[in-house]
């Protein structure tokens, strides 16, 4: 039986049980991503009782917070589309090691672990981003993409991606070259139910993708034979 992107998520997110901000070496829970995260603190305090007072205060915060993370790691005046491009790209070797980037569906969530401050920022209306990184012997799970953790195998190869609609109709149909951390990003349309090819070296592989709010933004389930 073929397992959806959706389902998958739901079944991988079964087993990750930690009530803390859970971090695999990539990917986080966007359950407990949530919880952390400015609004999700907003939301426990209205879910407490009595009237919420702290919304607007918690919105500055997470501004001010953005701000902050932003410009400490030479990120200022970015807006989600741009951060995830430039981290998803640097040599690995260059890549801040006290900084957390997880792309959500909805929200790149960045979360400054040296100093403990957590910020937000939206993502496109209209785009989705799908990090994949197809493998020939070794893979790991993945839930959402973390721009400066995830590794994949590939780094460096060029790959042939072609990604269908569920009408039939070609939304990508390119050759990249996987970024140094193994990975390939992939700016799609919101709502997509489709399909992912991925060819290389004479092999291939095609697996269900979908790019709803509930579905996964790191793919590491292409596996070239």
């Amino acid at each position: 039986m073929t397992t959806t992107p959706r389902l998958r998520r739901r079944a991988l997110a079964a087993v990750v049980t930690a009530s803390w901000l859970t971090l695999s070496a990539c990917g986080t829970t966007q359950s407990d991503q949530a919880d952390q995260s400015p609004s999700g603190q907003n939301q426990s305090a209205q879910n407490q009782g009595g009237q919420d007072h702290s919304g607007q205060n918690q919105a500055e915060a997470s501004q001010v917070a953005a701000v902050e993370i932003l410009d400490q790691y030479g990120l200022a005046d970015m807006d989600a589309r741009g951060v995830i491009e430039h981290l998803d790209t640097m040599p690995v070797a260059e890549r801040p090691t006290t900084l957390l980037a997880s792309v959500q569906p909805t929200e790149l969530v960045l979360t400054d672990t040296a100093g403990g401050s957590i910020a937000t920022l939206p993502m496109p209306d209209e785009q989705f981003y799908l990090s994949v990184a197809p493998y020939e012997d070794q893979t790991h799970d993945c839930l959402f993409h973390s721009l400066t953790t995830c590794r994949g195998e590939m780094a460096g190869e060029p790959v042939d991606i072609t990604v269908t609609d569920e009408t039939g109709r070609t939304v990508v149909d390119e050759t990249r070259t996987a970024y140094d951390n193994g990975f390939v990003g992939l700016w799609l349309p919101r709502d997509l139910t489709g399909t992912l090819t991925v060819e290389h070296d004479g092999k291939s592989s095609t697996v269900p993708i979908a790019t709803g709010d509930d579905d996964l933004t790191c793919l590491t389930t292409a596996h070239l034979t």
